[in-house]
């Protein structure tokens, strides 16, 4: 069964909460893909990587980087998967027909776009009604997040 977490963004921008969440993919010695709404956002999300902290960065490529199957983050606005991923992280509204490809999905959506929310809405119910494992988390005022909602399990826990 594929896991898909949906993210609340409440507190915090993408630019502010996706390096974490990438963080945490990447200490878990796993790869992930961004899919973004367009080759502009990719690249701004990338210098994001490599300035979110002072004394660290998140190795990551974009298509014009090359490298693309050694990429351990690979940021795009193409629906492909050249390093391998096991982790999907949407981002922009977008959704994959690769999905089955991954073992874990991450949508990430603004909650103060109601648009986004409506569409957030609708992906997890595409998701939920596929059987897939599905979470729902929120941003606590510090920027952790609290899960909210679960279906198809029986699983829930806090972070943050």
């Amino acid at each position: 069964m594929k896991r898909v977490d949906f993210y609340h963004l409440q507190r915090w921008p993408l630019e502010q909460a996706l390096p974490p969440l990438l963080s945490k993919v990447q200490e878990s010695g796993q790869r992930a893909v961004v899919l973004t709404a367009s080759r502009e956002r990719a690249e701004a999300l990338s210098a994001v990587l490599w300035t979110w902290k002072p004394d660290s960065w998140l190795p990551h490529g974009t298509p014009g980087d090359g490298f693309d199957a050694e990429q351990p983050v690979w940021l795009a606005e193409k629906d492909t998967r050249p390093n391998g991923a096991a982790i999907l992280l949407l981002t922009d509204g977008m959704t994959s027909s690769r999905m089955d490809e991954y073992d874990r999905c991450l949508d990430l959506f603004d909650g103060r776009d109601p648009d986004a929310v409506q569409s957030a809405r609708e992906r997890w119910k595409a998701c939920r009604d596929k059987g897939w494992e599905m979470h729902y988390w929120q941003q606590t005022e510090r920027g952790g997040w609290t899960e909210k909602a679960s279906a198809n399990t029986d699983a829930s826990h806090q972070s943050g």
